[in-house]
């Protein structure tokens, strides 16, 4: 596998988290998989920044001499209004267009759409800034809701946290599920929120167990959702009563077995959706529902769409 370039736009009033979230799960991966990825940072004098929150940060290089790079990374912040907004805009328009990918996290999209960069694609930004966005840039298809979107080579994420999902998304399309679940896990993050998110996967929305059995539970259901997920089951593999069961995994938990397997079984069936080219009956058998019609059912209440209209919206025009 070749190796890739991570190269990491900086500027005077960057927000740090921009930064640092992606850069700590690409540096897991190559700590993961060594050789995978070569990691730098740049501003366009090759001097330290100060980010929004005041940190201080240096870059490996100059901007203005870097080779074009594998993904080409482009954070938000304060800084995509300040005085290095137009060089960096000047710069992104002569350059962006020779990475092999291309990657925004918050109002980083602003910058890529005043380079041109977004012209004619489907992009998000932070919530707060999704209207300029499209007001600015017509020629920009602007959907507020998703916390990522990709279109193509070009990858767009909505505010702060979410960049340390898109990132994890670009893993698990360099390295694989596992690679990425294992970076997840380090970083105490759960894989994945889904790019069309509102905000919260199964996972991130119960958070995990305290007692052990009860996580071992909950892993057990992530991966295996078309089996028998009852609390009677369930219980049983935790070696406990039903009732003391659903006692103890809703206080862990903070939510029912019920609704647990609902949102597993949901993710489940969304994710191959987007991912794969499996048929409608296939992925209800695989995600739990039995029947394509209690999966529409279930995409409808929680999604207030059908899977095929999921999928339509959803699905990369090409799927690794």
């Amino acid at each position: 596998m070749a190796q890739r370039t991570v190269l990491v736009v900086l500027f005077d009033g960057v927000k740090s988290l921009d930064v640092t979230g992606p850069l700590e799960v690409f540096t897991g991966a190559e700590r993961h998989t060594p050789g995978t990825y070569r990691i730098r940072t740049a501003s366009l004098d090759g001097g330290p920044v100060r980010t929004s929150s005041g940190l201080t940060l240096v870059p490996d290089e100059v901007l203005t001499r870097a080779r074009a790079p594998h993904t080409l990374l482009v954070p938000g912040g304060q800084g995509t209004r300040g005085p290095d907004a137009r060089p960096l805009t000047d710069w992104l328009r002569a350059n962006a267009p020779r990475a092999k990918r291309l990657v925004s996290v918050c109002t980083g999209a602003l910058l890529l759409a005043r380079a041109g960069a977004l012209d004619g694609r489907r992009a998000t930004t932070h919530w707060a800034y999704c209207d300029r966005l499209a007001r600015d840039h017509p020629a920009v298809e602007v959907d507020p809701d998703p916390i990522y979107v990709r279109d193509g080579a070009v990858w767009t994420s909505a505010g702060v946290t979410s960049g340390i999902d898109l990132t994890l998304a670009l893993v698990e399309e360099d390295l694989g599920r596992d690679a990425a679940l294992a970076i997840a896990r380090h970083l105490v993050v759960f894989l994945r929120r889904p790019g069309n998110q509102a905000q919260f996967s199964a996972q991130l929305a119960a958070q995990t167990a305290r007692r052990e059995p009860l996580r071992e539970v909950q892993q057990w259901i992530t991966e295996h959702p078309a089996d028998d997920l009852s609390v009677e089951s369930l219980a049983a593999r935790a070696r406990l009563s039903p009732r003391h069961f659903a006692r103890a995994f809703l206080a862990d938990t903070g939510t029912t077995p019920g609704r647990y397997v609902d949102r597993v079984r949901l993710e489940h069936a969304r994710r191959l959706l987007e991912d794969t080219a499996d048929g409608v009956e296939e992925i209800s058998r695989a995600s739990g529902y039995g029947t394509p019609e209690a999966m529409r059912r279930a995409f409808v209440k929680a999604l207030g769409t059908a899977p095929a209209e999921y999928r339509r919206r959803f699905r990369p025009a090409t799927t690794h």
